[in-house]
């Protein structure tokens, strides 16, 4: 059985969902009330899972958010209790990664990774930033044309699995990326800083519409992209 019949497989089709509370990222984003628990939560979409369709398919996002982020919550969880980690900051976590089992790197950044890609993104979105964030875009990283194109190639080109990254490093824009889960928090990252906006360039974002067609999927992720959110995390990283 191929990748694209596995998933298809064991997608759970439905209506999507109600449209539910934003929890934000720079908040303590452990403070989700979920049923269980476990100290670290999958915050909820704010949007269903065929709003952003025609750019992300629904089938696509119910796997990837039910599926895959899920699995890494859960793992996540039971693999900080099984290794005695107190902590419950994930990012002062990551800042001590390198000492801690694999696992937790992996699981702990598909957790946190994909809580911030699900709020940069929305319906009725794209369109260019405006602010405090386009005047950054412009001075640090020449202009937004500009600032799309590299951003695009640093997606385009990270080999395998992996991420792209906007980030806030000395209070200037970078664009960087990273393989697997890891991200720009973790003392193994090669270029650090505070993550403000990222896409995921795993096959599972974007193989069942886009198949091997990654720069399809990166250019229609442009359209949905919530600048109004990506502002708000800039403005946070700045404090």
């Amino acid at each position: 059985m191929n990748k694209r019949t596995f998933l298809k497989n064991t997608a759970v089709l439905g209506a999507g969902g109600l449209i539910l509370p934003h929890v934000h990222l720079f908040a303590n984003e452990n403070s989700f009330s979920n049923a269980d628990d476990s100290v670290f939560k999958q915050n909820e979409l704010g949007y269903a899972f065929n709003a952003l369709e025609p750019n992300i398919d629904a089938t696509t996002m119910e796997i990837h958010y039910t599926k895959h982020h899920s699995a890494y919550t859960k793992n996540l969880n039971t693999m900080v209790k099984e290794n005695n980690v107190a902590e419950k900051d994930i990012i002062k976590i990551f800042k001590g990664i390198s000492k801690l089992p694999v696992g937790i790197r992996n699981n702990g950044g598909g957790f946190y990774n994909h809580n911030l890609f699900w709020e940069i993104m929305a319906p009725n979105a794209g369109g260019e930033p405006s602010g405090e964030l386009a005047k950054a875009i412009d001075r640090d990283l020449g202009s937004f044309s500009k600032f799309k194109e590299d951003f695009s190639k640093a997606a385009s080109t990270r080999f395998g699995s992996g991420w792209a990254w906007l980030i806030v490093n000395n209070k200037k824009l970078a664009i960087s990326s990273t393989p697997n889960q890891d991200n720009p928090w973790m003392d193994v990252a090669e270029v650090k800083g505070t993550p403000i906006f990222a896409i995921d360039v795993w096959e599972h974002a974007y193989y069942l519409k886009y198949q091997n067609r990654r720069a399809d999927y990166i250019g229609a992720f442009w359209n949905v992209v919530n600048w109004k959110r990506v502002g708000e995390n800039y403005q946070k990283a700045l404090v």
